[in-house]
């Protein structure tokens, strides 16, 4: 089996593949949190919240600052609008080809 590193995109994916991982991210969109105030809504201990919140910031979807004893997460957008335009061009791949099997298959249906 070939090993390989992870993309930015397969982190960012990855990241985004779990349920509160996303609606962390919702709560930066405001403006930026102290790590307890992320994790408190949660039913899920503050170890489990810090892992989710590591894999937020190995991603890039968020930053971390220390401010005396708070951890201040602010949500960082640009792996979003990177895979959104990874989504876009592979969208756009599909279309045209099932475009062209549609028109395949109609064509198919006149004969």
């Amino acid at each position: 089996m070939v090993e390989r590193s992870p993309t930015a995109l397969d982190l960012t994916y990855s990241a985004l593949a779990h349920p509160i991982r996303r609606e962390m991210i919702q709560f930066l969109e405001d403006g930026p949190l102290r790590v307890t105030d992320v994790a408190e809504p949660f039913r899920v201990s503050l170890a489990a919240a810090s892992k989710h919140i590591r894999t937020l910031e190995t991603a890039g979807l968020i930053a971390r600052r220390v401010a005396g004893r708070d951890h201040l997460l602010s949500f960082r957008p640009m792996p979003l609008v990177e895979a959104s335009e990874w989504i876009d061009t592979t969208r756009s791949f599909w279309d045209a080809r099932l475009d062209a099997l549609d028109a395949h298959l109609r064509e198919g249906r006149r004969r």
